[in-house]
């Protein structure tokens, strides 16, 4: 089997002094110490050979040949609270460490490793030295001489809780890692991936290996730095009380995609260290972007239902229908566009009736100095919504182009993305109403163009109505 500890055999024996090792009160006198520092009989080395036997996590003994124990390290002492002195040169656990109605089956199971291939598991019920008893799963292994033959058996045993935790542990992190239903990514101090889960590789757009190690700038091209803030943040003070919620734009193959990430954090630190050593971070996330784009679209429909209601009550009380027509699109302006004009028609053209400011924000008032004409070029989207009799919607391109299309359609020069939408009455066309929104907001939607039309049917009421009133 190799060396004893160096901590020499029993001074006693315990309980049951009759269990071997010698009779009671004996002790064996180890001798004087070579000259390497080992024991007589022992081969060099045995010091390290105990120091490395009690620095492991896990109990271990070990039994000769005859089932003599050999080798008892201190997380056996720990869990038995039986010492090395007690333990070593005893003669199986018999009477002291398992009862013994159950001695003669805890040895034949232990020593049947011996001539067994491989490493056999088993469950004891051992007996600590206060008297108490606990429940140890142990692997046992056979082991060899020098000339082949069985020597003996080593055993490793840890409580049955413990090692069920410790499985717990594993099968949680293994199951996270793989099957979990939200994403887990574990990133170093550098805030590089180490470990990917399928859900966030997904998420993410790549291959669980090919995310590895890459800059997570490389991955989202919108919202990193508030990412890395929030993964220094853990580093630094620790994770946070809540999880949080990140929008980051994604490039894709497909192109770039905007998402909504709810986020927890955990720090991670080394359980080896007497001080705690930062890992890296534990990041999971589930994608929730289609949530927020619901509740967004609901809180933008109870919005707009509720600026239009109270737009119709403020026109109610307007004596003249222009001016309930412009009130009506100073409500429908808010959170919808920048700008607003209105054309109608008169003969074979279309002439600015009212508008917002050009240069600033402001309501929507009638054009000084009456109606004029508005100088469309042909295939203007104002010119193509009465044509069409329906809704146009037009952005601004990229590059020089963007900086001369508002000019070139007699639009305000912020302007980068338009909505027209045709003014309609008793089957007739009177005008077109022309929304404008900044390149700093995004494109007019398809939502956005119902809500459009439902503020022209509106309008175009009004409007019919003036016409009607200045005919008469």
């Amino acid at each position: 089997m190799g060396a004893s500890r160096s901590s020499g055999t029993t001074d006693e024996l315990g309980p049951d002094e009759d269990s071997g090792g010698g009779p009671p009160g004996c002790s064996v006198d180890p001798g004087p110490p070579d000259d390497d520092g080992g024991i007589p009989g022992e081969p060099p080395g045995s010091e390290l050979l105990a120091a490395l036997l009690d620095g492991m996590d896990a109990a271990l003994c070990a039994f000769d040949a005859a089932g003599t124990i050999t080798h008892w390290n201190r997380e056996a002492e720990r869990v038995l609270g039986w010492t090395a002195r007690e333990a070593v040169g005893r003669t199986g656990f018999a009477g002291w460490a398992v009862r013994r109605a159950d001695a003669d089956e805890v040895r034949a199971r232990l020593m049947s490793a011996m001539d067994a291939p491989g490493r056999q598991v088993h469950e004891f019920a051992l007996l600590r030295k206060d008297g108490g008893r606990v429940l140890v799963r142990t692997q046992s292994a056979g082991v060899r001489g020098a000339d082949g033959q069985p020597a003996g058996v080593y055993c490793a045993f840890s409580e049955v809780h413990a090692q069920i935790d410790l499985e717990r542990a594993i099968a949680m992190s293994e199951a996270l890692l793989e099957d979990a239903s939200w994403g887990v990514v574990l990133v170093d101090v550098d805030l590089r991936p180490t470990v990917v889960n399928a859900y966030a590789a997904r998420a993410l757009g790549g291959s669980r290996t090919a995310l590895l190690g890459r800059p997570l700038g490389e991955l989202v091209v919108q919202g990193v730095e508030e990412l890395e803030a929030a993964l220094h943040h853990v580093l630094a003070e620790g994770a946070p009380s809540a999880p949080a919620e990140l929008w980051v734009t994604l490039r894709t193959a497909e192109g770039e995609r905007r998402r909504c990430w709810r986020s927890g954090f955990l720090r991670l630190a080394s359980p080896l260290t007497e001080e705690p050593v930062p890992l890296g971070v534990g990041w999971l996330f589930r994608d929730v972007t289609a949530d927020r784009l619901a509740a967004q679209e609901a809180d933008r429909l109870r919005f707009r239902t509720s600026q239009l209601h109270r737009a119709a009550r403020t026109a109610s009380e307007c004596e003249d229908p222009m001016e309930a027509a412009t009130s009506l699109l100073d409500f429908a302006l808010a959170g919808f566009a920048d700008h607003v004009l209105v054309d109608l028609v008169a003969g074979e053209r279309l002439v600015r009736t009212a508008a917002t400011p050009f240069d600033a924000p402001g309501p929507c008032l009638p054009v000084s100095g009456g109606a004029i004409p508005a100088r469309y070029a042909p295939g203007h989207p104002a010119l193509r919504s009465v044509e069409r009799t329906g809704t146009v919607r037009t952005s601004a391109g990229a590059g020089d182009a963007a900086r001369s299309w508002a000019a070139e359609r007699r639009w305000p020069r912020d302007a980068a993305h338009a909505l027209c939408a045709v003014l309609r009455s008793r089957g007739r066309t009177l005008g077109v109403l022309t929304f404008l929104r900044a390149a700093n907001r995004s494109a007019f939607e398809r939502p956005d163009a119902a809500y459009a039309e439902t503020v022209a049917a509106r309008v175009a009421g009004a409007v019919d109505l003036a016409q009607v009133t200045a005919g008469n």
